[in-house]
């Protein structure tokens, strides 16, 4: 098959890691055994420029004269066709079609528990689809699917032997819309601010599953004290009844079905729809997960009816613990300091993505902060496997309303129900810099809103320490931080300045460290409350933080401000960044070949935790 955006199927330069080089074509954590076809390749293309294609009814009959690559994005399709793809500055919409055969095993469906799914990796912001001119609705109910980062699913009925599959795409420059850094009306490209990637961007996929099953989303919960494993699972009911779960846990290294660990039964009684359930397991004796021994169970789950009909899905898992006491942070119980980076993928693809994690762990990263961006889901299993923890936040939108608070939590509810696998992920961000929620500082219902995400987190997902709004405005009520950690952005090439700056943090001057107060709300009283974060620094060589540009003296300059952070009562640091991205020109790792530009281990302050 050709290479593309979503294919990662190449060795990694590092042989430690041959392993990694089994073929991967989903964008998915969890795993199904069932048949599956992937529909990337070749598709017609068009541009609806006035937005007539519904009206029109394109999804029945139209005459497509161009074509492309799926998965690509809007502004790659138009600049194929010599059309400038940045050009557009309000909204675009664009259709895809194509035909496919229905697979061999199509026509027994219906004679067996099995039905068809159609699976778009992530596509957006606004997706439609038809199939032989018949609209099509989500298993969540959509006949609009509205987001950009995520998969979401279709079930088809009977199928024909050759079909016709019309999905229309939409997108704007809309700044309450979750974007991250791409621009929109209210931040416009240059500098920190990048060109839109949106649209057809990850791949698609027809396979076989059961009528009733668990779904492709497994949330995981440890408590390491008494090696008790909380899953939560999502079944999918189409016959209501009794049922059965059976949990399977596996050495992960193991053959499919040997070296069991633990297993265990659960019955239950499920009506039709969509379920989450958690179920407990006990993995006696069990290895713990961390960057140093990322040590993984491979867990298989059946949901199982009265007929003895399986639905089956599988995942790996570790079991870990990650927390903060006082100022200081813990995995598994031991201190741990975050040596970090920060990551922004852009429109690299999943090889390249590889490439540049194995890179960061050449740095002495422990951390990589995915910053306000999507990412294929890939990066997180590959993150497990080579023992790298990964701090992920949700793209933001561009400015305070109440629809962008809206559509902000209808992200974050996305991103966890399918990031809830990884032991690697550990931080998350609810907002950066105030991006989305600049009037923090003075309105209520903003404030309320973050405040509530937060409680909910720490009740829903226990397992992951989450931010506020990192960088600054912090929110404070009560006088208790609305934030597990308390972060800082400091921008500065000069030592002597750098220096004063931690002495200022590490000392609780909360209001002049940084660009605005780093608290706001009730007053609040630092005294070694929570853990200290500098995440972000340095971005030396990038014309607005300064700082030296050749690699040399780039390389110098780090060591001597990572010397100056492992004086003082921090808890972490993570430094921008890791690869060049448009005007970003500071990046450590090529990011065509993934080879640093500094020497290896230059991030790792080793540091003395007693």
């Amino acid at each position: 098959m050709p290479k593309h955006i979503n294919y990662g199927s190449s060795k990694s330069r590092e042989a430690d890691f041959e392993e990694l080089a089994v073929r991967d074509d989903l964008p998915r954590a969890v795993l199904r055994p069932n048949e599956y076809v992937l529909l990337d390749g070749e598709w017609k293309f068009a541009v609806d420029p006035e937005d007539r294609g519904i009206v029109e009814n394109w999804f029945i009959q139209h005459t497509f004269s161009q074509t492309a690559h799926w998965p690509g994005s809007v502004e790659q399709h138009l600049a194929a066709y010599q059309v400038d793809g940045s050009s557009w500055k309000d909204k675009i919409v664009v259709w895809y079609e194509r035909d496919f055969h229905s697979p061999d095993y199509a026509s027994a469906v219906h004679e067996s528990e099995t039905i068809l799914q159609l699976t778009f990796g992530a596509c957006g912001y606004e997706t439609q689809v038809w199939l032989n001119g018949h609209p099509l609705s989500t298993i969540e109910g959509e006949r609009v699917h509205i987001g950009e980062y995520t998969s979401f699913s279709y079930e088809l009925e009977v199928l024909r032997p050759v079909n016709r599959l019309t999905v229309r795409v939409a997108s704007s420059m809309d700044a309450d819309i979750p974007r991250g850094k791409q621009e929109s009306h209210v931040y416009k490209r240059g500098g920190i601010w990048y060109q839109t990637f949106t649209g057809a961007v990850r791949s698609i996929w027809l396979e076989k599953v059961e009528r009733n099953r668990l779904r492709s989303r497994v949330g995981v919960v440890s408590i390491i004290e008494d090696n008790l494993v909380r899953f939560t699972l999502t079944t999918r009911i189409h016959d209501p009844g009794p049922y059965k779960i059976k949990l399977s846990v596996f050495e992960a290294g193991s053959g499919k079905y040997d070296n069991l660990v633990a297993e265990d039964e659960f019955p239950l009684v499920l009506v039709a729809g969509q379920k989450a359930q958690r179920l407990v397991l006990d993995i006696p004796d069990a290895l713990l997960w961390s960057p140093d021994s990322p040590n993984q169970y491979r867990l298989v789950a059946r949901l199982i009816n009265e007929k003895g009909a399986i639905s089956e899905i599988e995942t790996k898992f570790g079991l870990r613990k990650f927390e903060a006491r006082g100022s200081h942070l813990y995995l598994n119980n031991e201190p741990v300091y975050l040596d970090g980076i920060l990551y922004q993928p852009g429109n690299a693809t999943y090889d390249q993505i590889r490439k540049h994690l194995l890179a960061m762990k050449e740095l002495g990263c422990n951390l990589v902060r995915i910053h306000i961006a999507g990412v294929d889901p890939r990066i997180y299993k590959l993150a497990d496997k080579i023992g790298m923890l990964l701090w992920v936040e949700v793209p933001s939108p561009h400015q305070s309303t109440k629809k962008s608070r809206e559509n902000h939590q209808a992200e974050l509810m996305r991103m966890l129900a399918l990031i809830g696998t990884h032991p690697s992920v550990i931080i998350w961000s609810l907002y950066n810099e105030d991006w989305g929620a600049q009037d923090i500082a003075h309105n209520i219902e903003t404030r309320q809103y973050i405040i509530n995400m937060y409680d909910f987190m720490h009740l829903a997902y226990p397992q992951f320490l989450v931010v506020d709004n990192d960088g600054w405005q912090h929110i404070s009520f009560e006088g208790r931080l609305k934030s597990d950690l308390l972060t800082a952005h400091l921008y500065t090439p000069d030592l002597s300045h750098w220096q004063w700056m931690l002495d200022e943090l590490t000392s609780g001057n909360l209001d002049t460290v940084a660009a605005f107060p780093l608290v706001v709300g009730d007053p609040f009283f630092y005294r070694k409350q929570v853990p200290l974060i500098v995440s972000e620094w340095g971005g030396f060589g990038f014309e607005n933080y300064g700082g030296p540009t050749s690699d040399s003296a780039r390389a110098n300059q780090i060591a001597l401000f990572k010397k100056e952070l492992r004086k003082r009562s921090v808890s972490g640091d993570v430094y921008t960044q890791a690869t060049n991205i448009e005007d970003e020109r500071n990046g450590l790792i090529d990011f065509e070949t993934g080879v640093l530009t500094v020497p290896p281990g230059l991030l790792n302050s080793k540091p003395d935790l007693r």
